[in-house]
């Protein structure tokens, strides 16, 4: 089966253009970070002069908050793909974190650099990444939630330490160790007391 022929202009040719712009922002961001990146540099790398840059981007600050929120829908997505196939509690937070570092871990992860940029952005952008975080960590709220843990344990402190050394794994990883998938399993031996 072959593609529809579009016509120059069309509505798929400018999605694809639209595309290949927020792959290289995305780069870009990750690689710079939110101030080291410029809507200049993000043309010139795509080879979009700045007024046509304009028709397919917003500003900086809409764009990075598009970036930031299609990696989060991402690792949400690929997280409860990988939580549906587990029964107990516990397999389901390992599941969760296994899958949460095979994203934060991938060498071209730019997942990681774009969730660590919050200090760089401005407050009313901040305030719309930190809302939206909030929103992804429910998934680790909910798995937390249903763990038979000790009655004097605060949840909310429990999710948050784990999400800490989830979060700063990239900071300490090296290659050649144990696999995304071994690590999530200490993690939560170790949140589990074993």
């Amino acid at each position: 089966m072959t593609k529809p022929a579009t016509s120059p202009g069309s509505n798929d040719e400018g999605s694809s253009r639209r595309r290949q712009i927020l792959d290289i922002a995305a780069q870009l961001f990750a690689r710079k970070g939110y101030r080291g990146t410029s809507m200049r540099d993000i043309g010139e790398q795509a080879g979009v002069l700045g007024g046509s840059l304009y028709h397919h981007i917003k500003s900086k600050d809409a764009l990075f908050v598009e970036l930031h929120n299609a990696a989060l829908d991402g690792a949400a997505d690929r997280i409860r793909d990988a939580v549906e196939r587990k029964d107990d509690p516990w397999g389901r937070l390992e599941a969760a974190c296994a899958a949460l570092l095979d994203i934060q871990l991938a060498p071209d992860s730019l997942t990681t650099p774009m969730m660590n940029d919050f200090r760089e952005v401005p407050e009313q952008v901040r305030a719309q990444l930190i809302a939206r975080r909030d929103r992804f960590e429910e998934q680790f709220r909910s798995l937390v939630a249903e763990l038979p843990l000790p009655q004097q344990i605060d949840r909310s402190v429990y999710r948050n330490l784990l999400l800490s050394q989830l979060n700063s794994a990239a900071d300490w990883y090296r290659e050649g160790g144990l696999p995304p998938a071994g690590i999530a399993a200490q993690i939560v031996a170790i949140f589990r007391h074993e």
